[in-house]
Parts: structure tokens; sequence; C-alpha cells
């Protein structure tokens, strides 16, 4: 059994603490009965309603997929192009991506049907660590690499300061390969960051998330988390959400 509350987190339809709220209004029915106390367990075969529309309990589950480039990071797509979910052909569960990464960049992303799981990791006030590598067209210098490493003015703001290391430059070709640690996750920050001092993006890949890495996987290839890795996600995003609250 498994409170109320949690089981509609876990459904996607809203936060734990918007999911209470959502009961307290007594928009909540189980097995057809307004239900309002907040200490209420239901099982699986209870029939859940929230503002008249039955919600659907599974099982949960999470993937970490190792995106390929040329993919949306979405269920599905008006315009026909490959989602991330088409890698899991044979996964009956609803999944969804936490997040997600551009269409022509590659690496980890984390799926699962856990609507409270994937909500807690995408808080605004997660800090977790996302590591990108990129190839840029020229060689920043170490003012410019200092500028993204204290904070850059994009035009949704100043971003957080990021931790940033020069792998490699190539002067003949005039590209460089750099690693960029980053915890917010704006649509396409490491992009614009690049872009703000004058060097565009060739190639990205996200290599890690918190502690999750691509290691024996390839692209295209996915896994299923572990119940420790999960346990340990969850712990982490908990902890850093209450320190920035």
């Amino acid at each position: 059994m498994e409170r109320l509350q949690k089981v509609i987190a876990r459904a996607g339809i809203a936060s734990r603490r918007k999911s209470e709220e959502l009961i307290k209004e007594g928009k909540v029915k189980v097995n057809g009965k307004i239900v309002t106390e907040l200490g209420i367990k239901v099982t699986q075969s209870d029939r859940v309603e929230v503002n008249g529309i039955q919600i659907e309990k599974e099982e949960p589950v999470y993937f970490l997929l190792y995106k390929p480039r040329g993919v949306i990071s979405s269920v599905s797509d008006d315009k026909g192009r490959k989602v991330v979910t088409d890698f899991f052909p044979y996964i009956q569960e609803r999944i969804f991506p936490v997040g997600r990464l551009d269409y022509d960049t590659s690496g980890l992303l984390v799926l699962t049907n856990d609507g409270e799981f994937a909500n807690l990791l995408m808080h605004p006030s997660n800090q977790i660590d996302k590591v990108y590598v990129a190839k840029t067209k020229g060689i920043p210098s170490k003012e410019n690499l200092k500028k993204l490493e204290r904070g850059i003015h994009l035009e949704d703001g100043k971003t957080a300061p990021a931790k940033v290391k020069l792998l490699s430059a190539d002067k003949q070709k005039q590209t460089s390969i750099i690693e960029i640690t980053i915890h917010e996750g704006r649509n396409r920050q490491v992009r614009r960051m690049f872009e703000a001092i004058g060097h565009d993006v060739l190639k990205l890949k996200r290599e890690r998330y918190s502690f999750l890495t691509l290691n024996g996987l390839s692209a295209g290839e996915a896994r299923q988390l572990t119940h420790h890795e999960v346990k340990l996600l969850r712990g982490l995003s908990l902890e850093s959400t209450k320190k920035n609250s």
C-alpha cells in the first residue's frame, strides 16, 4: 500500500505537495468516493481519479539511455523523426525523458514513468552536476573560459558558475575540446554559453549526470538503473532541494 499523494505524484499529475492540495480540495476520488484525508493509503487495485480522470498506476521503472545525435528528446514527434522512446520497443510502461538533450546533442539521458522522481530531478533548486564535452570552432582564450566559469549573461539571465576545462586544442584545424560542468537545465544552454564568447559548438555530448556515466554503452543502447542508483539520485536531489529552498 502507498500513500495517495505519492501515487498521484508518481503518475506525473502534480508534485507531492500539489497532490496533497488536490486531495484537501476534494478533487480526488478513490473507488468513486471523494477523499480529503492525507493519510489514506491505496493499493494497485484501487481506482484513483483526479478531477474526474482516472490515473494509470504502473510499477516505476528507470532507465539510462545513450542518446545518439539526430533524435528528439520526446515520446512522439509530429514530423515523424526518431524519438528517445523508440529505443525501448519492448517496454510496456509509459516512460518519458527526464529533461531533454537537443536534437544534435548526444549523451546520457534518464527515462522513467515515475513523475515524482522526474519532478525531483528537474526541480529548479536542484544542483545536480551535468558534465558535457564540447567540440568548438576556434580556441577560446583563458579569459573567455573564465567568463564561462563565473557565469555569463544570456537572453534569459545570467548562468550559474560552471566548471570549465580545456582538454585539447588543434591549432591547425582551429578547434577545441572542452569539458564543462553545469547544474542548470536551460534550453540549448551550453551551446548558447559558447556562442556568447564567440565560439560555436560543432559537437556536444553529455558524458555524466551526477554519478551516472555512459560506461559500457554505445550510442542507442540503454540499461536499467539499479535500485541503489535510484535511491542515491533521489537522496541527492532531496538534499540539494532542501539546501537551496
